[in-house]
């Protein structure tokens, strides 16, 4: 009996670390909207605000807009034509090379590493058009 019953605890065991290691996967997949912030002050604000436009559309609320759809910006018409819906999975391949998702896009800059990437577009899913 007190062997059925250790080995119930180990299983149980088990299964806990199994569980805390899988919130631990999902969340480093997520991403760190606090350290993205840093990322898009390094990487992009130099183009784009989150509130008003810049150089480039305001990132506000980016994460569920459809690309090339904010009024008054001038998009080239190979972004406006791409049908994109800028999905966290989008932007990920965006940021890792805008042309190759989307040739004769005017979007020069890359962002290479994969943790800031993450990061940076936990922090854009967290700021509303607002800039909330």
């Amino acid at each position: 009996m007190t062997l059925l019953r250790g080995s119930r605890i180990v299983a149980g065991l088990v299964l806990l670390s199994a569980g805390a290691a899988s919130i631990a996967g999902a969340q480093a997949a997520i991403g760190d909207p606090v350290k993205g912030a840093a990322v898009f002050d390094d990487r992009c604000a130099m183009c784009h605000a989150i509130k008003d436009d810049g150089q480039g559309p305001h990132l506000g609320g980016v994460v569920g807009r459809k690309a090339g759809s904010l009024p008054g910006v001038a998009y080239t018409d190979e972004l406006k034509a791409s049908g994109i819906v800028w999905t966290p999975d989008k932007l990920d391949v965006f940021l890792t090379g805008p042309d190759k998702l989307v040739p004769g896009t005017a979007m020069p800059a890359t962002v290479p590493d994969p943790i800031e990437r993450r990061n940076l577009i936990a922090y854009l899913a967290s700021v509303s058009a607002t800039g909330q």
